[in-house]
């Protein structure tokens, strides 16, 4: 790495730091340092288990120790045994730390709206933040079974099928193609996935089965801002993984020339390229893979 790439990332890193008040005693003016401002929206955002929220935040039990008798000496927390757990422990907010909690989201969202407002196009700005945020979680990133039709899915197909339509050179209608009944990607007959960064979807892959031995891959899309990283890869090895779970024996799949990193994957997974199997109008290679 060259002397100039480590200047220049630790300029941005003194830029962020000083922008968002990681130093201040008084986070966002609320009295209280940037820490125990991130647990709290931690636990208001739904993470209630005590030791999911130190993984997901990364803290030390020592410091997650003193942060949280922080905030319960304010009278914003409270801890008490895990209902099916004795041995584990879970917190939530008072009513009070759920006005807190309200009051940091309004102020998060004027600080982010403000440092947004400066850019003349905010969406190059954006798409950077998140390849940095998607780099620097990258061992955070977690696949999850989701709905096909719920918001996370909805938001990767559609930026999926936006991505065909730029990348095709005819186009892409989703209408023309044989897009997949959400049925077929829930179990018990297939499965919808989703890989998510801290809440923001950066990818998926469906599923579709029939409830027999056969069922097929489809809709595999990378976010850009996680390309390299090798979720395609961890999202279609999850989909095997599904697929054994269901009991099926043989995987198919389609793609197009006009996406050649999707024909690297499969050629260097153990895809076997076969013959046409269906007639949607766009793919033009076609492989299948047995578990």
């Amino acid at each position: 790495m060259t002397t100039d790439a480590i200047a220049r990332l630790r300029r941005f890193s003194r830029a962020v730091t000083a922008e968002v008040g990681a130093l201040d005693d008084s986070f966002l003016g609320r009295g209280r340092p940037l820490g125990a401002a991130r647990v709290l929206n931690a636990i208001g955002h739904g993470q209630t288990d005590l030791g999911g929220l130190r993984e997901d935040l990364q803290l030390d039990s020592g410091l997650m120790s003193r942060l949280l008798r922080g905030l319960e000496e304010e009278g914003l927390v409270s801890t008490s045994p895990h209902p099916a757990d004795a041995r584990r422990r879970v917190v939530a907010l008072t009513r009070a730390g759920r006005r807190e909690f309200e009051a940091y989201e309004a102020l998060s969202d004027a600080q982010a709206a403000a440092i947004l407002g400066r850019a003349p196009d905010p969406e190059p700005l954006l798409a950077a933040m998140d390849l940095i945020a998607s780099v620097l979680g990258r061992d955070r990133i977690r696949i999850e079974e989701a709905d096909p039709r719920g918001a996370a899915a909805r938001r990767c197909l559609e930026a999926y099928y936006a991505e065909l339509a730029r990348r095709f050179a005819r186009g892409f209608d989703v209408a023309l193609s044989r897009d997949p009944d959400a049925q077929d990607m829930t179990r018990p007959r297939g499965a919808f996935l989703v890989a998510l960064s801290d809440g923001l979807p950066l990818g998926c892959v469906g599923l579709k089965g029939s409830g027999g031995a056969l069922a097929e891959i489809k809709r595999l899309w990378v976010s850009p801002a996680a390309r390299g990283l090798g979720l395609g890869r961890r999202l279609m090895t999850a989909a095997e993984e599904a697929a054994r779970d269901l009991s099926i024996r043989t995987l198919r799949l389609d793609t197009h020339s006009a996406l050649p990193e999707a024909l690297a994957l499969y050629r260097g997974t153990g895809w076997v390229e076969i013959g046409r199997f269906n007639d949607d109008p766009y793919p033009d290679h076609f492989f299948e893979k047995s578990l």
